[in-house]
């Protein structure tokens, strides 16, 4: 059996609420393979779905800008949130935001795009920032989104600046309707994106392998209950369908309202705004998802300086 390590057990418990006997057990079942002890303890009735985000660790900016019918996110990381509130950074970030707009939605060749005024390319700029911060960063990514007709409306959450926050989205909607009212609607589903956090726009771009690693789940679970294959099929049918309401977006509730489908909203726009409405495409950043900063373990660097091992 691998050894397991409490930091290990202490991460799976923070991801599914375990108890710690059972998350160092599904550790062990699962030679230490984290993603797979989540799954064994869901399956054996033990653990909620693991959460969708990782531990946020990074620091820095996420920015949001518009050009005609296009929008464009990006995020720039620092190793510190006083960088990020330092005026030359938030500059970078926003000029980043609005060369992006105009880009083709490729972090490499966004690196390499002409940073204006200065003779070189943006990547340069930021190794110049760098110097004279004298902190690292990062330009992480970018999301770019147009519509031939219609808008790319933005939300910053947790805004430090115009544009410039913790959480950026944007939200395309294709119309040839009033573009006030697009806009208005843009942003609230934008507010929505950002509170629902969904993972797809439709059923059709569901991940495959998240929807079979989600059903191997469901249908042990329906196992569990003792109820025959062709019950089983049914209650595994309709928790999918449960999942899908989760993770994509045209099928949330919409959470301005608490009620109604986001496919029945943007549908009941047309209304309003005078032309057929349709939601192309979604984009959501949060500030530094997915990056994983080590946790200092205090007892563990003085026993190191002083050539020793801590005690339990």
């Amino acid at each position: 059996m691998a050894e397991i390590s409490a930091a290990l057990v202490k991460e799976l418990r923070e991801k599914t609420g375990a108890g710690m006997m059972d998350c160092k057990k599904a550790l062990g079942e699962t030679a230490g393979n984290l993603e797979d002890a989540v799954d064994w303890l869901r399956k054996k009735g033990l653990a909620a779905a693991a959460k969708k985000s990782g531990r946020i660790a990074a620091e820095g900016l996420v920015a949001v800008a518009t050009s005609g019918t296009a929008g464009a996110v990006v995020e720039v990381n620092a190793e510190t949130d006083f960088v990020a509130r330092n005026d030359k950074f938030q500059a970078f970030a926003a000029r980043v935001a609005e060369l992006a707009v105009a880009g083709t939605g490729e972090l490499e060749v966004l690196k390499q795009t002409a940073y204006p005024g200065t003779g070189h390319a943006v990547q340069e700029e930021l190794a110049s920032l760098i110097g004279t911060v004298g902190e690292n960063m990062n330009l992480r990514r970018v999301a770019r989104l147009s519509v031939p007709a219609g808008v790319v409306a933005t939300y910053v959450h947790q805004a430090t600046a115009p544009g410039l926050g913790k959480i950026g989205v944007l939200v395309a909607l294709e119309s040839t309707g009033d573009q006030g009212k697009l806009l208005e609607l843009g942003k609230q589903i934008a507010m929505h994106v950002a509170a629902a956090r969904p993972d797809a726009l439709d059923i059709a771009d569901v991940s495959t392998a998240n929807l079979d690693r989600e059903r191997a789940v469901l249908v042990e679970q329906a196992r569990a209950s003792g109820k025959p294959e062709s019950i089983i099929e049914k209650m595994v049918e309709g928790r999918v369908r449960k999942y899908y309401e989760e993770v994509v977006l045209l099928e949330q509730t919409y959470v301005i309202d608490g009620e109604t489908k986001v496919r029945k909203v943007v549908e009941a726009a047309a209304k309003d705004v005078g032309a057929p409405v349709k939601l192309t495409g979604f984009a959501r950043f949060a500030l530094g998802e997915g990056i994983e900063k080590a946790q200092a373990d205090f007892a563990a660097e003085v026993a190191a300086a002083a050539g020793t091992q801590p005690t339990a």
